[in-house]
Order: C-alpha cells, then sequence, then structure tokens
C-alpha cells in the first residue's frame, strides 16, 4: 500500500482495527445465530410431522364396509387436520383430508413405494414441503400413512431473520465504529499531551517532564521512562557545562601565566639567567597544560567508552611496589614515608595498566594533599569480594560534608593549595573510572577522622566485560 492511502494517525488504524475485528464478530455472530434458529426450526418441523404421522392412530378407525374413515366424524371438518394420505400397502387411497385432495404433491406416489419412515423434502412443490412416509396399523388393518408439512413459514421466518440481521450489521458496525474511535481518542489523550509537552522540552528546558497520568498503565510507564532519561539528560548536561566551565579555566590559567610571563620578558633587555629563568617559569606552564590535556584525553575515552581493556594476570604486591618506586621520589621531597604491605591476594586478572593508572592517581593525590613528615601506605589484603588494595595517608583526612562530591571532576577539597601542588582535581575521577572500567569498586573508607583511606576492590573472577563509565 502507498504511504499516501495509508492512514498516519494512530486513532484512525486503531479504529479501523477495532471495526474490522467488529465485523468479523458480529458477521460470525449472526451465522451462528441464522444457522441455529434454521436447525430450531427445521427441527421444530420435523417433530411436526411425526406428530401429524400418529394422529390417524388416534382420529381414525376402521369403517364396518373396510373402509377408514374419522371417529364420529370429527376432523373431517376441523380445519387443523395435517396434511394426510393413508393407503392401502398396494397404493390404493383409502383415506385423505381435504388438505391433500386440494394440494398434490409431486412425486407423492413414489415415496408410498418406499414407505421407509424418512422425512424427504420435495423441493419441487409451491411451496417447498416436507414428506414423511411410513407404515402403521389402523384398527388392527396395515396401511401406508403420509403427512406433509409446508416449508413456507419456516423459509418466511428465516427471510425475516436474515433481513434484520443485514439491516443490523451495518448499524452494529457503524456503532462500534464510533465507540472505537472514541475509545481510541480517549485512550491516545495521554500521548497527545505527551506530545505537547516534548515540543517545549529543549536543551534550556531539561527542568520540564512529561505528564504522567497514571503510572501503572502502558502509556505511564512509557512517559516515566521518558521522564527518568530526561533526567538523565540534564545531569548529562548539566555535568558537561560544569566540565566545560572547569575545563576552560584550568586550561586559561597556565595560559594567562604564560603570557604573563612572555610580556614581562618581553619589557626591556635582560640578562642570559633572566631568559633562562622566564623560559623555565614558562616550560612549568607547559608541563602543567599538558599534564592537564592527558587527563582531559583520559576522561575523553572514559566518557566515549573508547578504552580497550586487555587480561592480564597483575601480580598486586609487584603493582604496588611498582608505583611507590616510581612516587617514592615525590614523597621523599615531602619527608613522607612510602610503603608497601602484602597481607593476601598476589594475583589478580584485568588490564594491569588501567589498574596502575589508578594507583598511581590515588597514591600521587595522597602525597601532594598529605602533610610533610607523613606516612603513606599501600596494602593489599583479600576478602570474601574480591583483592583489596587500599592507599591510607596520615592527613587531616576529608570532612563528612565533602566526602560526597570527592570523585566529581575539577572538584578540590583544598582549592587554596591545589595549584601550588599541581592538582587538577581530575586524579580521584580518572581512578574512579579506572577501577570501575575493570568491573572493581573506589571507595573512601571510614577511619573515625585519622587520614583517609581510599579502597580498590576487585572481583575475584576473571576480567568481565564491564560498561564505559558516563558519569565519573
Amino acid at each position: 500500500m502507498s504511504s499516501w492511502r495509508r492512514p498516519r494517525s494512530v486513532r484512525v488504524r486503531l479504529t479501523l482495527w477495532y471495526t474490522g475485528a467488529m465485523v468479523v464478530v458480529l458477521a460470525v455472530y449472526a451465522a451462528g445465530v441464522y444457522a441455529f434458529v434454521r436447525s430450531s426450526v427445521s427441527q421444530t418441523l420435523n417433530e411436526k410431522l411425526h406428530s401429524d404421522f400418529q394422529w390417524p392412530e388416534q382420529m381414525l378407525e376402521t369403517m364396518p364396509n373396510g373402509r377408514i374413515g374419522p371417529i364420529d366424524e370429527i376432523g373431517e371438518a376441523d380445519s387443523s387436520s395435517p396434511w394426510l394420505r393413508v393407503l392401502s400397502p398396494s397404493g390404493e387411497l383409502l383415506y385423505g383430508t381435504d388438505h391433500a385432495r386440494r394440494t398434490p404433491i409431486p412425486r407423492g406416489d413414489e415415496l408410498v413405494d418406499r414407505a421407509d419412515g424418512a422425512i424427504v423434502p420435495v423441493p419441487a412443490a409451491k411451496p417447498p414441503v416436507r414428506v414423511l412416509t411410513g407404515k402403521s396399523r389402523i384398527g388392527g388393518q396395515p396401511v401406508v400413512v403420509q403427512v406433509a408439512a409446508s416449508e413456507g413459514p419456516m423459509l418466511d421466518e428465516l427471510r425475516k431473520l436474515s433481513l434484520v440481521l443485514l439491516l443490523g450489521l451495518p448499524l452494529g458496525v457503524a456503532a462500534a465504529g464510533l465507540g472505537g474511535y472514541s475509545l481510541a481518542r480517549r485512550a491516545l489523550a495521554p500521548v497527545d499531551r505527551m506530545a505537547e509537552r516534548a515540543r517545549l522540552i529543549t536543551a534550556e528546558r531539561l527542568k520540564e517532564r512529561l505528564p504522567v497520568d497514571n503510572p501503572e498503565d502502558e502509556l505511564g510507564r512509557l512517559a516515566t521512562v521518558f521522564n527518568e532519561t530526561l533526567m538523565r539528560l540534564e545531569a548529562s548536561f548539566e555535568q558537561m557545562r560544569r566540565f566545560t566551565a572547569d575545563a576552560s579555566h584550568e586550561l586559561r590559567t597556565p595560559l594567562t601565566a604564560m603570557r604573563s610571563v612572555g610580556e614581562v620578558g618581553l619589557r626591556g633587555k635582560r640578562s642570559e639567567p633572566a631568559y633562562r629563568e622566564i623560559i623555565g617559569s614558562m616550560l612549568e606552564e607547559v608541563d602543567r597544560l599538558s599534564h592537564l590535556v592527558d587527563r582531559l584525553l583520559t576522561m575523553s575515552r572514559a566518557d566515549t567508552g573508547d578504552a580497550v581493556l586487555s587480561t592480564d594476570v597483575v601480580d598486586l604486591p609487584e603493582l604496588a611496589e611498582e608505583v611507590a618506586s616510581q612516587l617514592d621520589v615525590l614523597a621523599e621531597e615531602k619527608q613522607q614515608s612510602l610503603t608497601v604491605e602484602r597481607a593476601g591476594a598476589a594475583h589478580w586478572v584485568g588490564d594491569r595498566l588501567v589498574l596502575r593508572q589508578a594507583l598511581l592517581n590515588l597514591v600521587d593525590n595522597a602525597i601532594k594533599y598529605g602533610p610533610a613528615g607523613g606516612r603513606i601506605t599501600i596494602r593489599i589484603a583479600h576478602s570474601p569480594e574480591g583483592a583489596i588494595l587500599d592507599v591510607s595517608d596520615s592527613g587531616p583526612g576529608i570532612p563528612v560534608e565533602l566526602q560526597a562530591r570527592i570523585f566529581d571532576r575539577f572538584y578540590r577539597v583544598d582549592t587554596s593549595r591545589s595549584r601550588d601542588n599541581g592538582g587538577t582535581g581530575l586524579g580521584l575521577s580518572i581512578a574512579k573510572w579506572a577501577v570501575e572500567v575493570n568491573g572493581g569498586r573506589l571507595t573512601l573508607e571510614n577511619t573515625g577522622g585519622c587520614g583517609s583511606t581510599f579502597r580498590i576492590t576487585l572481583p575475584q573472577a576473571s576480567l568481565k566485560q564491564a560498561q564505559p563509565l558516563h558519569a565519573v
């Protein structure tokens, strides 16, 4: 069917389907009623024939002359007497009612020869009749009784019933179509309201929600799912705006510093050591900018799911020693001790490089924000949930009211010192992504106010394909 002929409205399609179904139902119902009534009146006509067949035994007798006649001369004048003939076994007519004499039946004599008691239709008669011919006895004399009944009244009743059904069917279909359209319109009214509201929802109006008339029905559940999707979109847009603003701010700061240092360096002539100091300051800002860009690229891969995981057998104590050895120089600069404690869980199956990134960020974060002369511990343990890596420090800890946001991008607990220690506010976010993409879990444990402990819990089973982390 071409597109211009196909109904575009769901309401119209539902009405057409409903009307088509009602046509089939009403047609089947009408055919069933007609068949039932026809069978019923046909059975009634057959019962009348059997009743008429018994009539001679009760109303007729054998005369002294051998003839057969009505008892006390009744029945001859009875207008309700049936179509009846009584014949001898040889075919001689012994008795016949006025009705039988006035309206002979075609092939009536042929049926006398059979006399098997069967009901035989005779469509050649006008109107068609049914004939019952069988053997009987009247006053001890063997006879052949033949009775007939017209199908005219039955056919008239069936024609009237057919007319009623044929006239009622279009009316029923029309009523069903109007009712179906009304029901479809009422049932789909929430869809219209949702569509009108959805047209008003834009990127600037993501707080709008679709109306939910009945959360228990299918349309209500659909609207609820859309509203949940809108909530996630709103959160994603808000996170994107915040991320864009924070990234712009972080990128602007080193660029502004480089421009300021460069402008100062261009003012007048300076000695070679002075120029070296200016260039060194600019290179420090370039390193800071490169570090920030690398982390932003890591977060971008986390959002898009482009990170490809490998399956490695990871020696967790060896990995911890490697990270501690790499960052020990930074810890020594702040007179901090960095140790590794092993209590179990020697091996784990997962992506070694991604897990190493997470552990590096956690230890680096502990060094940057830990106090001078403090203590940092990497502890490997085992639990029923799997392997555990704890990174603990002896700092002042993180206030309870701030713990909910420590994994947010660009969030810093101590904003006044973040620029001095090179923090970007992305380390914990990247660590959380790196752990969760490996099927693990990164949490901040409750230490009672004595320092901070970040716990990596890794699953016991082999590496499972995890979903990319879209909201770190």
